[in-house]
């Protein structure tokens, strides 16, 4: 039987979209079925260009469709920016190759700057470039200065007709070599300070434009290109000062969001080959399956593949129900980049533990799924800036929370355009939290969840009585195991919080928090060695350190669940 909580491709049916985005969802996980396994890992060891499957979403309107926001749409009925659809469809990309799922998150950073811009010229242009099943590239990063954007080379000197002449570099900017549009930041030479900012729309196929290279040795083409003396005119401009600041800062926010449900599926997929190598491989007389150590480590992927699912789902509801007196989406949104793609390494090594020598094998999903997985915590900025992003919202969200009506789930066909109206990209340490514990008050009932609660109220005594001093304030180090355990109380919250809403087996929840209550100690550990730490907060940690409630009826409740994926998928040869 399909495990209803882990995607498969052989029962795939989202029936709580409209009909259109169903079909084009199956209709995409029917395209890599038929291209078959070996044409997959043939294509991603021969660093082949995605040509088909471009060619494939161009047929099939797939990017248009989900991409072109229902103000460019021109009242075209199933074009909107949904991100609940957009979140599945990472997720299948992920399942099948992050390559795949690369040029469309690439695209998607490309897009974020035009829909934010008021040019209605530069607009259309992208609407109907989508149309014609062109990709786009996000131009922000540089060589020397990654992406400060505070420091960038990209130059535009007035050509004294109203438009530039840009010149510079940019490094790390994926679909580079094929862009219809790429959006490209830079500075004004005339014009000091952020003011001077600009935004604007260029062509990889302008005479001016020279693509150096791939940087990478992959079928992403993550390009290095070089502008001289490129013509930006009036009507390629997108935003020019603070506005432009702005619009980098927003895109990265609607683009960051997709590396979890991409974690998602590179993990599922990769479990599906390692529990089904496992428990068909004899060892000593035994399936490998039958060691204590081995259904632990399995067990321990399997429930936190879960939580991420869970905690991800959530937080979808909160990107799409955001608005201008709502953003606490500004905390879940860097959650999401930072605690679930590191969930997703943590799944992979797990698994990889169990099949050892089996996850190299070339003919296996699993080689290219180690990785991978690697890249995700470190694209749309490293798991320190996002984790230093969230400890921003640390104090008022444990301890200072404001009423909200809650947020629904949302899996309605409705556009999100607030993602393109976010505003000026400051004000973080003035967004106000619902209250934290009603999630886990609803679960007290089980241990796990009440052992971590504990830890969490735990938090809330250290941040309210020995937080990190002004001095303490300058060491990110220390401050970083800090945001670690923070990290972890909002991670369990909206994992109950999707519980709640979908009913999740309570079993397997109770497992998932005993790995949670595990990982706090471990992280309270830590900051008990940390350097700068003193001796009250070293009593706090080690005070905070807690065993997980063990049940073992319950743990071999939640095997059975992990041993049936034993055979549950395979893809097509």
């Amino acid at each position: 039987m399909a495990d209803s909580l882990l995607f498969n491709p052989r029962t795939y049916d989202p029936a709580h979209f409209d009909p259109e985005t169903r079909r084009l969802l199956r209709a995409t996980v029917d395209w890599f079925e038929e291209r078959g396994k070996r044409r997959l890992i043939e294509d991603y060891r021969t660093r082949a260009w995605l040509a088909d499957f471009l060619a494939f979403a161009a047929k099939e309107q797939l990017f248009a469709t989900f991409l072109t926001p229902a103000s460019a749409a021109g009242g075209h009925p199933g074009k909107r920016w949904d991100t609940a659809r957009i979140a599945a469809l990472n997720e299948i990309l992920g399942f099948y190759g992050l390559d795949y799922w690369y040029a469309w998150q690439v695209t998607i950073l490309g897009l974020g700057p035009v829909w934010q811009s008021g040019n209605a010229a530069a607009r259309a242009r992208a609407a109907e470039l989508l149309a014609q099943g062109e990709v786009f590239a996000f131009g922000l990063s540089e060589k020397s200065h990654g992406a400060d954007i505070y420091s960038t080379d990209m130059l535009l000197e007035p050509d004294g007709e109203g438009g530039f002449r840009a010149t510079g570099s940019k490094y790390y900017i994926g679909n580079g070599n094929a862009a219809g549009l790429v959006s490209v930041f830079g500075r004004r030479t005339d014009v000091e300070g952020p003011e001077g900012y600009v935004f604007f729309a260029a062509d990889s196929r302008h005479p001016a434009y020279h693509l150096v290279k791939n940087v990478v040795d992959s079928s992403k083409y993550v390009s290095e290109f070089r502008l001289e003396g490129y013509p930006v005119r009036a009507e390629d401009v997108l935003h020019t000062g603070r506005a432009a600041f702005d619009a980098a800062l927003n895109t990265v926010n609607v683009g960051k969001f997709n590396l979890c449900t991409a974690s998602i599926g590179i993990c599922e997929h990769a479990m599906y080959e390692a529990v089904t190598h496992a428990h068909t491989r004899v060892l000593y007389g035994r399936p490998v399956t039958a060691f204590p150590h081995v259904r632990r480590e399995l067990t321990d992927a399997y429930v936190r593949l879960v939580g991420m699912k869970a905690f991800s789902d959530r937080a979808v509801d909160y990107l799409r129900s955001a608005g201008p007196n709502d953003r606490r989406y500004l905390l879940f949104n860097p959650m999401t980049k930072m605690k679930v793609t590191t969930e997703g390494e943590k799944v992979v090594d797990l698994m990889w533990d169990v099949i050892a020598a089996k996850g190299f094998e070339k003919d296996t999903y699993f080689a290219q799924a180690a990785a991978e997985i690697r890249s995700l915590p470190k694209l749309e900025g490293t798991v320190h800036v996002n984790l230093a992003l969230i400890l921003k919202f640390m104090r008022n969200h444990l301890l200072d929370p404001v009423a909200y009506e809650p947020v629904p789930a949302r899996p309605d066909a409705a556009d999100d355009g607030f993602l393109f109206r976010q505003g000026p990209a400051r004000g973080l340490g003035s967004i106000r939290f619902h209250d934290w514990r009603p999630a886990f008050d609803a679960y007290a009932h089980l241990p796990n969840v009440g052992r971590f609660r504990e830890q969490a109220d735990a938090l809330c005594a250290f941040v309210a009585t020995a937080a990190p001093d002004e001095e303490q304030s300058r060491d990110l180090d220390l401050l970083l195991a800090v945001g670690q355990l923070f990290a972890l109380v909002v991670h369990g919250q909206l994992i109950l919080e999707q519980a709640a809403l979908r009913g999740l087996d309570e079993d397997v929840l109770d497992e998932l928090f005993a790995v949670l209550v595990r990982d706090f100690s471990g992280h309270a550990v830590e900051l008990h060695g940390k350097d700068s730490a003193t001796a009250e907060q070293q009593r706090w940690a080690l005070d905070a350190v807690r065993r997980p409630v063990v049940d073992a009826a319950r743990s071999e409740r939640v095997w059975q669940r992990v041993e049936a994926l034993s055979g549950a998928y395979e893809m097509t040869p």
